[in-house]
């Protein structure tokens, strides 16, 4: 471990992302340029100027700020150095010694894009396209922005991914619609997007990623994946536990958990709620006070904070998961210290939307699909889909437009925030199970009642909870495309060592038709 650093809180003010803007826009849509760049960037006050990687060399990367059903169109562009900065550990599946080091790929997280333009793992480019990944399709990425929501961007490279966003490889992708601003909510600078990440530094201010999970432990490769890794300190876009000069009245915050694997649950320290109006994919129906919120890495909440009966006050954010370090309770401060300048004329409606829930007499199939912990053979912590890994053949297929209910049968001992790109998931419900049971004899058994969704997470989303102990249902639509995506654990250090697997939505025509052929190849 680094010696560890000590920073002071709450002396770096909080940064805005810039917005970026196309380079041009026609009937097609618009079209951006957005290049990986390696820069340095002061992360603290006390703190010497930490080498990064970002998008346009920035950290957090730009925001896209774009209408719903107007397409985007982005070449992503790495001018990355040919070598990585944080360790590779080379015996894990995508990471081997005979690939290129510095691999990037682009994923729109919660986005709903074709599969060539889906950020898939092996479609890994190199510094000018000089080498690609087998599944490398096109250099530009169209985003058709289906559905107003707060969406992000970041890396999704096989074996690297967790370094990658580690290095700062990520930024907010925001699709809004006419219907969100009819609701009068916060708008311009009363509206603000907070990246939530956390990191761990040398003295000198460079990053800290740790190269072995264990020194004394000779058997282990060197360097060797750490699953997970919890670092030091908690920034938000970019700072340690900043603040930020509010002024008496309501505000709209878009927060996001993008830590490697840190659960995070946040609390204001005045007492006062949050008043939660969206989640992963949007709005929710009604707005819901919170006096806590809960995020597992890549979950969403849109909230709106009232400062208007705090005038003069500080509060802070504080992340009160169980087991938090004293470094990472204070996620940043709010400094009621500016006057109103104008009269506040935002809302908090009682009706936001209205949603058109799946019900189970829509599922045409229920899977049960196991997650598991097991150790590979040097001992390690191995986490995997229903105990699979990544190279095993395609297990998921399913027909376009299809409804499915997923049920998680999670043996281990983490909540895992599971993922699936493209679908949009509505939680059913969670029940606890007699664990050694269902190991010993694979018949589920369960301890106590189910327990319906919270209500914040009545609505869609695209990342949820899996609870230690739990089947946690869920039911999806597979559209709007068909292709080849992915689904898996979104603890950065375990998505790269092996909780990942390929799903497959097929067009019915096209499995009819490769139906046929097996038959005709005396395959079937």
């Amino acid at each position: 471990m680094p010696v560890k650093v000590k920073l002071q809180k709450f002396v770096d003010k909080l940064p805005i992302p810039k917005t970026i803007s196309p380079i041009k826009r026609d009937k097609k849509g618009s079209y951006y340029e957005v290049t990986m760049r390696e820069f340095t960037q002061k992360l603290h006050r006390d703190l010497g100027p930490t080498r990064l990687w970002g998008y346009n060399g920035m950290y957090p990367g730009p925001t896209f700020d774009v209408m719903k059903g107007e397409t985007s169109y982005v070449k992503w562009m790495n001018d990355l150095p040919k070598k990585h900065f944080l360790p590779i550990d080379t015996t894990i599946h995508g990471a081997e010694k005979t690939v290129p080091q510095v691999r990037t790929v682009v994923h729109l997280h919660g986005g709903k894009q074709h599969d060539h333009s889906d950020g898939y793992p092996d479609a890994w480019f190199t510094r000018n396209f000089e080498q690609t990944g087998p599944k490398f399709q096109r250099k530009v990425c169209e985003y058709p922005n289906l559905e107003a929501t707060t969406l992000f961007y970041h890396d999704h490279t096989m074996g690297i991914t967790r370094l990658n966003n580690y290095a700062g490889l990520g930024g907010f992708f925001i699709i809004r619609d006419e219907h969100e601003r009819s609701l009068n909510l916060p708008v311009g600078k009363y509206e603000i997007p907070l990246m939530i990440q956390d990191r761990s530094f040398d003295p000198d201010g460079s990053l800290f990623y740790p190269a072995t999970p264990d020194k004394n432990n000779h058997r282990l490769p060197y360097p060797s994946i750490v699953t997970p890794f919890d670092a030091d300190y908690i920034l938000v876009n970019g700072k340690v536990s900043p603040y930020l000069q509010v002024e008496p009245r309501k505000y709209r915050f878009r927060i996001l958990n993008y830590c490697n694997s840190r659960a995070i649950t946040l609390k204001l320290d005045s007492g006062q709620p949050f008043y939660q109006i969206g989640i992963d994919r949007g709005l929710l129906e009604k707005p819901v006070k919170m006096n806590e919120i809960l995020l597992l890495t890549t979950e969403r909440a849109d909230v709106i904070i009232d400062f208007s009966r705090s005038y003069g006050k500080t509060i802070i954010l504080k992340n009160v998961f169980k087991g938090a370090s004293p470094e990472t309770t204070d996620v940043m401060q709010f400094r009621v210290t500016t006057p109103l300048k104008g009269k506040d004329t935002s809302s908090l409606p009682d009706q936001l939307t209205k949603i058109d829930f799946l019900t189970t007499e829509m599922a045409i199939k229920t899977r049960d699909l196991t997650l598991i912990r097991v150790e590979d053979g040097y001992g390690r912590s191995l986490n995997l889909l229903d105990g699979k890994i990544w190279n095993d053949p395609i297990s998921e297929k399913m027909d376009l437009g299809t409804v499915e209910i997923w049920r998680l049968i999670n043996q281990t001992a983490d909540d895992h925030p599971i993922h699936l790109h493209v679908v949009d998931m509505q939680i059913l419900e969670r029940q606890p199970f007699d664990v050694a049971q269902f190991q010993a004899t694979g018949k589920l058994e369960f301890t106590g009642p189910a327990r319906p969704p919270e209500p914040n997470e009545r609505g869609f989303k695209d990342t949820i909870r899996a609870p230690a102990g739990s089947v946690t249902s869920f039911i999806a639509r597979f559209d709007p495309f068909a292709g080849l995506f992915v689904w898996h654990c979104h603890m950065l250090e375990h998505e790269d060592y092996d909780m990942m697997r390929p799903i497959e939505i097929v067009k019915k025509k096209n499995r009819l038709k490769n139906m046929l052929m097996r038959m005709i190849n005396g395959k079937l």
